[in-house]
């Protein structure tokens, strides 16, 4: 990697902007013709996370599949809480013979939220889905209630929640 890829010079490059409630920094960089719902075919994003305090993917939930792909920097850690009731740690890194992966699905109904491994840095990845992703359908995790389905993450759900 080149010493001057920094968070700072990617969201410059990229033009990344916050991303309302569930933060980090991201752009659009693609969405699909409109469905008859008004919903677009499918959209794409990049995104950035660091490691610096407040900096994280807070828990949410959507109504379609979202693949997330792993590009550069440190790995990226994500806790997810299946409707099921179970729960799950992914990480995305280039170590995929080590266990990390490249590309993982996030199924519907699923509740997510990732920050950077520790240990660190930064993470730049992207997000597609199809359907494509709209406001409408972003639900923000509620961290009592989250808590009160699944006691085992108390901790990484509080980590990972923002009112």
């Amino acid at each position: 990697m080149a010493a001057d890829l920094t968070p700072e010079a990617l969201a410059a490059h990229f033009g990344l902007e916050p991303i309302p409630r569930e933060g980090g920094r991201f752009r659009s960089t693609w969405a699909g013709p409109e469905r008859p719902d008004g919903r677009p075919e499918g959209t794409a994003i990049v995104a950035l996370l660091t490691s610096e305090p407040g900096d994280f993917s807070a828990l949410h939930r959507l109504p379609a599949a979202e693949t997330w792909h792993f590009y550069l920097g440190d790995p990226l850690e994500m806790l997810l809480l299946a409707p099921d009731g179970t729960s799950r740690t992914v990480v995305l890194g280039p170590d995929v013979l080590g266990g990390q992966y490249v590309q993982y699905t996030v199924e519907a109904g699923t509740w997510m939220g990732g920050r950077v491994a520790e240990g660190g840095a930064w993470s730049f990845f992207g997000c597609t889905m199809a359907p494509g992703f709209t406001y409408d359908g972003y639900e923000h995790g509620n961290a009592a209630r989250l808590t009160a389905r699944y006691p085992a993450e108390a901790a990484r759900i509080a980590a990972l929640s923002r009112p």
